[in-house]
C-alpha cells in the first residue's frame, strides 16, 4: 500500500472511532464546540439575505451546523464535503436533530477532487483538512480553486497543521506522521501569503499544539504548529 493510501486508512480509523465515542458538542473532545475564528466570520454577513458557505472536510458538522443555525432567520446553504461515509451519515442526522437540514448540502468526496464552482461562495472553510490532500502541489492547486470559488468580499478561513511530529509514547520511537502534506511552518506560511497576494489578511497566527492520540492501539504524542489564516477577497 502506498503512503497516501495508508494515511487515509489510518485517518478513517481515527475519525470513525472519535465519531463513535463522542457526540457532537459534547465536552471531552475537539468536537465540543466550533472554531471561534469560524464563528467570528459570521459577524460580517449578519445582514446578508443569502449566505453561501463551503466547508471542506466538514466532519460531522462541528462548524457547519452552527453556521447553518445562523441561516434560520434568512436563507443560505452550507455545502459540506467529506471523504468519510460515517461523517456524512452523522452530519445528516445531526442536521435533523438541530433543525438545520434545509440549509445543509452533503457531498461524499475527497476534497482534492471536489469541484469548486467559480465565485460561488461567500465563505470557504478548510479546518484541519488541507493537510490531507495528496501532495504540496495538490495543496497549491486546491488553494487556487478556493480563491477562484470565492465571491468578492468573501472570506477563506484556513486552519492547517505544519511541522507535524508523531512519537510513540511507550518506546520513544519517532513515527511517520499520518498527514499527506507535512512541511515546515515557514514554508506553509510563505505558500499561504503567496497564494493570497492582493487579499486582505485578517488573521494570521501560529499556535503550537500537542495531543495524545491512538495509533493501532499504541499511545502516540502528536505535536503540530497550527496555522490560522483568514483572508478576504477585495
Amino acid at each position: 500500500m502506498d503512503r497516501v493510501a495508508n494515511i487515509r486508512v489510518e485517518e478513517k480509523k481515527y475519525h470513525d472511532l472519535c465519531y463513535d465515542r463522542y457526540n457532537l458538542f459534547e465536552p471531552g473532545s475537539w468536537l465540543h464546540k466550533p472554531v471561534q475564528s469560524v464563528i467570528d466570520l459570521l459577524e460580517d454577513y449578519i445582514d446578508q439575505e443569502y449566505l453561501s458557505v463551503l466547508d471542506l472536510g466538514s466532519g460531522i458538522g462541528r462548524n457547519s451546523i452552527p453556521i447553518a443555525e445562523s441561516m434560520k432567520n434568512r436563507n443560505g446553504k452550507v455545502v459540506c464535503v467529506d471523504l468519510l461515509e460515517s461523517a456524512i451519515d452523522k452530519l445528516q442526522s445531526y442536521s435533523k436533530k438541530f433543525g438545520v437540514e434545509p440549509f445543509i448540502v452533503t457531498r461524499l468526496s475527497d476534497i482534492e477532487h471536489f469541484i469548486i464552482d467559480q465565485e460561488e461562495y461567500d465563505i470557504i472553510l478548510a479546518v484541519s483538512s488541507l493537510e490531507h490532500v495528496s501532495s504540496e502541489k495538490a495543496l497549491e492547486k486546491k488553494l487556487n480553486e478556493m480563491i477562484c470559488g470565492t465571491k468578492i468580499n468573501g472570506v477563506n478561513c484556513i486552519i492547517i497543521g505544519s511541522n507535524i511530529q508523531e512519537v510513540n509514547l511507550e518506546n520513544g520511537q519517532e513515527l511517520d506522521p499520518m498527514f499527506e502534506v507535512n512541511i515546515s511552518t515557514e514554508r506553509m506560511m510563505e505558500l499561504l501569503v503567496d497564494q493570497y497576494a492582493g487579499w486582505e489578511v485578517q488573521q494570521r497566527f501560529v499556535k503550537s499544539l500537542e495531543y495524545k492520540i491512538d495509533r493501532n492501539g499504541q499511545p502516540v504524542k502528536l505535536t503540530t504548529d497550527c496555522i490560522t489564516f483568514v483572508a478576504k477577497k477585495l
